[in-house]
């Protein structure tokens, strides 16, 4: 029967009569290698050159528009107008806007306090602010926590607001719309939004909303994110030279040259009537903030990021939820371009080159490509033409393009260079998640619209280890196991071992070292363990 079947398969000179699997095999893999294999591998070398190039050149252009801002010394104020809000003697209060400030909330035990408390100390007229807090809570204990808390502000006069509701319909986003629908929020004027884990600072609001008052045009106000965890684990160092170059570079230069960036969710001003004019809050993706921000945009609204003014939130320290929110981060967006995509194109509103920036450089380059050309072309193609040496990587391709691109990625976080290699390592990694997550949201798979809010410990990990020695806990194979990294490992792993016994390119020097970053973080050793109780 096996006979028959490669017979099937192979024409008997090609078998050689022989019984031998390994042979029968080895011949199969010849027969169709220089046919097919080959020529497909050749077509994804070709790709990713392609990709690899749009991205360095994506890369050194911000770079030089950066380079090029701290030279000319343009600041915010010198591109738009600011004047400090005062009270005026005759209107009193009544000259400053009505301003509400919205926070999400689902099942934060931790850090509840700490963002309602943030939001209560902002220094505005007690009289012009409203604090409203979003409890889509299923956890009662932790509802009547966060009930309890707002009562208790209440109390000392702060105008606080204790919204739930019956279903968690459209998640933030939804959480988000049923808020603005409140009558008492038709007196305001601008929308302020922190997540749960936000704390801003007394003066946040006298060094945003004024850009709002006196420019028009301008619709968002985005203020940067600070780490107050930055140094709790590797894991929270590496996710903090990612996020500083969004906000150092990426951010900087679609405010500086467009006007326009993704909004980040959170510690961002709002003018409601942008938000309404763009058709408020949808729940079709799981990126509403970048939602709302394309189709502001799209309405001829313009935006401002401020850098110097700094938000502190918390980074995931577990791994788990990092692979879920980061899931969600490279999914949504996908799904949003290919949502938007025509709409865009067909637009009259803005500039020919406005709508090329957002749906090359914005979308395409860094939402898509930068996620796929990670993963295929490092932990695919480059091992594949080990075992296939008849195809090559330029070693322009596959060392210096790579090299000058995890350069300019150190601007971001110069205290962190010399954790570069460990960030390449992480992020190539991650890279499979991100990959697998732009495809299900390019093709809208079954995990398209999957909303896991991002755990939070806000110091609680460290208390309760300062409360009590440590013990040992019963070892639960899910919790730390992760398949997908552990099989691409032994992919790489195999590669290498082959490139040492045949090979001659020293690739084998990558990829055992790119291996076993995928085999700690396969076995969970990254990132802070939280083990069941």
């Amino acid at each position: 029967m096996g006979q028959l079947a490669a017979a099937t398969v192979l024409p008997n000179s090609a078998l050689g009569g022989t019984d031998d699997i390994a042979v029968q095999l080895s011949l199969l893999w010849g027969w169709i290698k220089a046919p097919l294999i080959v020529p497909l591998l050749n077509i994804a070398v070709f790709l990713c050159l392609i990709m690899s190039l749009m991205l360095l050149i994506e890369r050194v252009y911000m770079s030089i528009v950066i380079l090029l801002l701290k030279l000319s010394g343009r600041s915010p104020e010198t591109r738009y107008k600011f004047q400090p809000m005062k009270e005026d003697v005759e209107l009193g209060n009544s000259s400053y806007p009505m301003v509400l400030v919205q926070i999400p909330m689902f099942n934060e035990r931790e850090v509840y306090q700490l963002s309602i408390g943030a939001a209560c100390g902002l220094s505005w007229p007690s009289d012009r602010l409203i604090i409203q807090v979003l409890d889509d809570s299923t956890d009662l204990t932790i509802k009547d926590m966060v009930e309890l808390e707002c009562q208790r502000w209440a109390s000392k006069g702060i105008n606080i607001k204790y919204e739930v509701r019956d279903n968690r319909k459209g998640y933030k986003a939804g959480a988000l719309r049923e808020g603005m629908k409140r009558g008492y929020v038709k007196s305001c004027d601008f929308v302020v939004i922190f997540d749960a884990d936000f704390q801003p600072e007394s003066d946040f609001l006298t060094r945003t909303i004024p850009f709002l008052v006196h420019n028009p045009q301008l619709a968002l106000v985005q203020a940067r994110w600070e780490f107050v965890n930055a140094d709790e684990c590797l894991m929270t160092r590496l996710q903090e030279m990612s996020l500083d170059y969004h906000f150092t570079v990426e951010q900087e230069v679609g405010s500086s040259t467009h006007a326009f960036f993704g909004f980040n969710g959170t510690a961002g001003v709002w003018r409601i009537a942008a938000v309404n004019e763009a058709g408020g809050w949808k729940d079709r993706t799981t990126v509403e903030d970048m939602d709302l921000a394309v189709r502001a945009s799209l309405k001829g609204w313009k935006f401002l990021y401020l850098g110097t003014i700094k938000v502190k939130n918390e980074l995931p320290s577990t791994f788990k939820a990092y692979r879920y929110q980061q899931h969600r981060w490279s999914c949504g967006p996908a799904n949003l371009f290919r949502k938007m995509v025509m709409e865009i194109v067909r637009n009259k509103k803005v500039s020919l080159w406005k709508k090329v920036h957002v749906i090359y450089s914005f979308f395409f380059v860094r939402k898509i490509i930068a996620h796929i050309i990670t993963f295929v072309l490092y932990c695919v193609v480059l091992p594949a033409t080990v075992v296939i040496p008849e195809v090559q990587v330029p070693k322009w391709a596959a060392v210096y393009i790579p090299t000058v691109i995890t350069i300019l990625n150190a601007v971001g976080t110069p205290r962190s260079i010399h954790l570069l290699v460990f960030w390449i390592l992480f992020e190539n990694v991650m890279s499979l998640h991100r990959t697998m997550a732009t495809f299900i949201g390019l093709l809208e798979g079954v995990r398209v619209n999957e909303w896991i809010v991002t755990e939070k410990l806000g110091g609680a990990l460290k208390a309760k280890a300062a409360a009590k020695a440590p013990r040992l806990r019963r070892f639960f194979f899910g919790d730390r196991i992760y398949l997908l990294e552990l099989g691409v490992g032994a992919f790489l792993f195999s590669c290498g071992c082959y490139d040492v016994l045949f090979g001659n390119n020293h690739y084998f020097i990558y990829l055992f070292v790119q291996a076993l970053a995928f085999f700690v973080m396969g076995f969970g050793y990254v990132g802070i363990y939280v083990p069941h109780t």
